[in-house]
C-alpha cells in the first residue's frame, strides 16, 4: 500500500472505478490517487489547455468570487496577495485589481515565474489547484515559506463526500486530480501547523497564520 502523500502515513484501500483506485490515510484523512495513475506533465497541461477560464466569463467570476469576496472581508487595506496556481488566464488577480488589491500571479505552466515564490504575501490563494498537486506535504510547506504573519491561506477544493457518493462523484473523474480533502484533513493540517481554520462555504476553507509563533 502506498504512502499518504501529506503526512506519509500507510494508506488503506478506499475505492475503486474503472480508471483509477482510491486510498485514505488512517491519520490526516486525505484520499488519494496511487502515483501508477499520475499523468505526465505533457497530458497534464494538455488537459488544463482545453479549460476555457476567461475573466469575461461572469459566471466564472461568480465561481472565484465566492472566495474573493469574504477574503477581501478579512483583509487590510494594501494588502498583497499571491494566486498560487493561477491558470492561463489569471482572473482572480484581474478581479482583485478590479477592487484595488494587487495580486500576484504564479501558475507551474502558464505563469512560472519562480521569483514570485521568493516573496512573502498578505494572503495566498489557490482555487481549484490543491487537489492537482502530487507532493501535498511539500506544498504545505511551501506555503507555510510564502505567507506573512497575520496572513491568510485561503483553499477552494470540493471536499470529500462519504464512501456511498464518493463512488459516484464526478470531481474524481477528472484525471488530474489526485489529492482529495475533507474538513477533517483540513483540521488535521491546521493542528500540524498552528494554524486557525475557518470554514467559509462548503468547499472554500481559510487558515489564519498566527501574527507570532505560539
Amino acid at each position: 500500500m502506498s504512502s499518504c502523500p501529506l503526512c506519509h502515513h500507510e494508506t488503506a484501500a478506499f475505492s475503486q472505478d474503472k480508471s483509477r483506485s482510491y486510498v485514505r490515510c488512517p491519520q490526516c484523512f486525505l484520499v488519494s490517487v496511487p502515483a501508477a495513475f499520475y499523468l505526465d506533465e505533457i497530458a497534464e497541461k494538455a488537459h488544463y489547455d482545453c479549460h476555457n477560464n476567461d475573466v469575461a466569463d461572469l459566471g466564472y467570476q461568480q465561481f472565484l468570487s465566492r472566495t474573493l469576496t469574504p477574503l477581501i472581508a478579512r483583509i487590510k487595506p494594501g494588502a498583497i496577495g499571491l494566486d498560487f496556481g493561477c491558470g492561463e488566464g489569471a482572473v482572480l488577480s484581474q478581479m482583485a485589481v478590479a477592487q484595488g488589491i494587487k495580486v500576484v500571479n504564479y501558475d507551474l505552466f502558464y505563469h512560472p515565474d519562480t521569483l514570485a515564490l521568493s516573496q512573502k504575501y498578505d494572503f495566498v490563494c489557490l482555487t481549484e489547484v490543491i487537489e492537482h498537486i502530487a507532493n501535498a506535504q511539500a506544498l504545505m510547506a511551501q506555503l507555510s515559506t510564502l505567507l506573512l504573519p497575520g496572513g491568510i491561506l485561503a483553499i477552494m477544493t470540493k471536499h470529500i463526500p462519504s464512501l456511498d457518493k464518493f463512488n459516484n462523484w464526478y470531481y474524481k473523474i477528472d484525471p488530474t486530480h489526485i489529492n482529495f480533502y475533507s474538513i477533517e484533513t483540513f483540521q488535521w493540517v491546521a493542528l500540524q501547523q498552528g494554524w486557525q481554520l475557518e470554514i467559509i462555504d462548503s468547499d472554500v476553507v481559510f487558515f489564519h497564520i498566527p501574527t507570532s509563533p505560539a
